[in-house]
């Protein structure tokens, strides 16, 4: 597929979401790999846009089905990523990026080996946990927990292909850009989207 597909992981408080949103911004050729869920939306959520908003029976008909190529459940909702879409848009040559926790990463890449892994550490548990009390929305009980599952996550860090030290915010957005930019200039991927000029060389 001339699509690619990049997987960012990270712990609660890495800047994860800043980060791809800022690669959003930035980069006008990606886009976010829109989620299933059976929760309500929220006010300016939108379908298709934010999630794809079905209910529990339909979330467990495509279940069943495989449809998902994974799946978890979150404060009692369903939220999943769809094989089918994430092949479609692939295919028709769109550039995703999929935000998930390392064991979803871990069905996705199952089904995707071509996907690029991308894992995003803080400087430090210590500034991890400044940046936590920082939110102010937490008890010390909450960021005791949090901390000791990220320290959990952080050990999968070897799984994933690239990894960015979210120390400056402006250079970790520079290096997910240049991972991007790295992983569509690979071979298969310019093969797929530039058919004729290979084929062209490729002749005897």
């Amino acid at each position: 597929m001339p699509g690619t597909l990049m997987i960012v992981t990270a712990p609660s408080g890495a800047g994860k979401t800043t980060l791809v949103r800022g690669l959003l911004e930035r980069d006008a050729g990606v886009r976010l790999s829109v989620s299933y869920t059976t929760r309500a939306p929220r006010v300016g959520e939108r379908d298709g846009v934010h999630y794809h908003f079905i209910p529990v029976p339909e979330f467990v008909r495509l279940r069943d089905q495989g449809e998902f190529v994974e799946w978890a459940e979150v404060h009692g909702n369903y939220y999943a990523t769809s094989k089918g879409w994430l092949r479609e848009q692939m295919a028709a040559g769109a550039d995703l990026v999929l935000e998930i926790d390392w064991q979803g990463a871990q069905q996705v890449r199952r089904a995707f080996p071509e996907a690029v892994g991308v894992f995003i550490l803080p400087p430090s548990i210590a500034e991890l946990e400044h940046r936590l009390r920082g939110r102010g929305t937490d008890s010390d009980e909450v960021i005791g927990r949090r901390l000791l599952a990220a320290q959990a996550e952080m050990r999968h860090v070897g799984e994933f292909d690239y990894v960015i030290i979210n120390n400056e915010l402006s250079v970790a957005l520079d290096d997910l850009a240049a991972v991007l930019r790295s992983a569509r200039l690979r071979y298969p991927n310019q093969k797929l989207r530039h058919s004729g000029y290979f084929d062209f060389l490729e002749q005897d």
